[in-house]
């Protein structure tokens, strides 16, 4: 799938109109003596009857409907009252989950690296002016992606300390295997799109005609379409932001103060929450007016899921950024689930406080409403959290172990939870578990972090991140080394070759020469001379 990217405003601006009826108000009937002369017979009955009492008209709202648990929407239940569960829905994935290579194949990671970049183009059309240029083979490639996978696995205060052959730099790779100045040239002038097409874009900067990313657009398809090939989400997946480190002065870079990495280029993600595996991702290049009026919120959402490719039944884990009823209610007509925490200002949520949660309430109390086929929950934990979920029951009688203080003395201590938040049994906790698909991902990433991004690529035999890269980087060079091996390069290497077996041989002749003369001049005999010489030769060409 191509990935969509997203030019919306942030502005959250959802509709929602209240379906109150007008109220008919009664006359009531009004006592008093009938307009008949009465019959001198009935003058027995001395006064007229009360009329019946009439109770006014409740105004009709949205709220007032029965929920499926029997209770009236229009207050909070408690966990004491029961709730109906949503019957599950039916996982239909396009394709069998997991990964689609063959497992039972013996995948090296290099070959694994190569399944997501197959083709990568690098372009030079005219010598820089720091560094000299030579034309780049693929040889040369490898060796430079093995050198950025080495530098996230040996850190250095600069890059150049890696060519020191002082202590404690005293590295033998790279420099047996790259000059610094030949790495520089190639960081430089790496390019991935034509020279010349950017100067046709940037002559529509300013225009709706200008794409922001136009100069990673062949490298950022090709992954993204890698990533959605390979691999098939399991049942939970999640979205979240993902930030990329850039001091770059652009104005794409934004800032996040919860993210770790705070400053930088933003990405919208969607991963597999079992594994961390990054299935679709687009890059956020700034605010715009929305096309479908909901908001970036919502936007980015139905952006990161092709409903076509992806399959349907799926459960998706997301934070209070994205949760709206507007976007549960959508994907649920898609046949999703979602679940996530909720902004209690979001368009449809309960406004009634009747029954509401105390503000002094005790650790696990919680209150629920069911509307419009959506729970809502308020659970106090730590503080208050409030969920949104399309697949889960209120309250089933789980419990949660919390360190609570009584006396004094911390315990441990059993506190009841929200279905939402702890279900499936055995203590899976089900937000807390799924919605960390991308965090997952983020610290495989992190681990050996580069000054250029890479992708961490999982083997099926359970490598460890760290011996998965270092085994990546030989590979490389292993690769690298056996690619001069072809026909374009035979005559070339003979060449290099015989230049410099013929350079050698009359240096070491001179050598030897030399070495005579001294020997001479030490009074040794000549004929001991030319034995050494000849000895030397034999040595050297034998």
């Amino acid at each position: 799938m191509n990935a969509c990217l997203s030019n919306l405003d942030f502005f959250f601006c959802i509709c929602f109109h209240s379906d109150d009826g007008d109220d008919e108000e009664e006359e009531e009937p009004q006592p008093g003596p009938s307009k008949a002369t009465p019959k001198p017979r009935r003058r027995r009955q001395t006064s007229m009857p009360a009329p019946p009492a009439v109770t006014p008209k409740r105004p009709r709202s949205r709220a007032s409907s029965v929920s499926g648990g029997g209770q009236e929407e229009d207050r909070w239940c408690g966990r004491e009252e029961m709730d109906q569960t949503p019957d599950p829905l039916k996982f239909n994935p396009a394709r069998t989950p997991g990964p689609t290579v063959d497992t039972t194949t013996s995948w090296s990671p290099l070959t694994l690296f190569q399944l997501f970049f197959q083709c990568l183009c690098t372009k030079r059309l005219q010598a820089g002016k720091k560094y000299v240029w030579r034309p780049l083979m693929m040889p040369d490639f490898y060796t430079f992606m093995a050198i950025i996978i080495f530098s996230g696995l040996v850190s250095v205060h600069h890059r150049a300390d890696y060519w020191k052959k002082k202590w404690p730099y005293n590295f033998s790779f790279p420099s047996d295997n790259m000059t610094r100045d030949r790495f520089e040239a190639i960081l430089w002038s790496l390019h991935l799109s034509n020279p010349a097409d950017d100067e046709d874009n940037e002559r529509n900067k300013n225009t709706a005609a200008y794409d922001r990313l136009f100069k990673i657009k062949p490298l950022y398809t090709k992954i993204v379409t890698a990533c959605q090939a390979h691999f098939q989400p399991y049942r939970n997946i999640s979205i979240d932001e993902r930030m990329v480190a850039s001091k770059a002065r652009i104005s794409m870079k934004m800032y996040i103060k919860d993210k770790p990495t705070k400053w930088g280029y933003k990405l919208f993600v969607l991963a597999d929450s079992k594994t961390g595996y990054t299935w679709n991702f687009f890059v956020y290049t700034g605010k715009s007016s929305s096309i479908t009026g909901q908001g970036l919120s919502y936007s980015s959402v139905m952006d990161l899921l092709p409903f076509g490719v992806l399959g349907d039944g799926y459960t998706l884990y997301v934070d209070n950024f994205y949760t709206s009823p507007a976007l549960y209610q959508d994907l649920r007509r898609k046949n999703f689930g979602s679940c996530g925490t909720i902004r209690t200002n979001r368009v449809g949520f309960p406004k009634t406080d009747k029954n509401d949660l105390p503000k002094q309430s005790e650790r696990g109390d919680l209150r629920w409403i069911r509307k419009d086929g959506l729970l809502f929950v308020k659970w106090m934990d730590t503080r208050e959290v409030t969920m949104c979920s399309s697949v889960h029951g209120a309250f089933s009688g789980q419990t949660v172990s919390r360190s609570v203080k009584e006396a004094g003395v911390w315990r441990k201590k059993a506190v009841p939870a929200p279905d939402a938040v702890l279900s499936g049994g055995k203590g899976a906790i089900d937000y807390n578990q799924y919605v960390g698909g991308v965090d997952l991902s983020d610290a495989m990433i992190s681990y050996y972090s580069v000054s250029h991004k890479t992708t961490k690529w999982n083997d099926p035999k359970q490598m460890t991140h760290k011996e998965f890269r270092e085994k990546l980087a030989a590979e490389m060079l292993e690769f690298a080394k056996g690619s001069f091996v072809n026909t374009s390069f035979i005559f070339l290497h003979f060449f290099q070759f015989f230049a410099l077996y013929i350079s050698s041989f009359f240096a070491f002749t001179l050598l030897c020469l030399y070495y005579s003369c001294v020997f001479s001049f030490a009074n040794i005999s000549a004929p001991v001379g030319v034995k050494c010489y000849f000895l030397c030769m034999v040595f050297f060409l034998g």
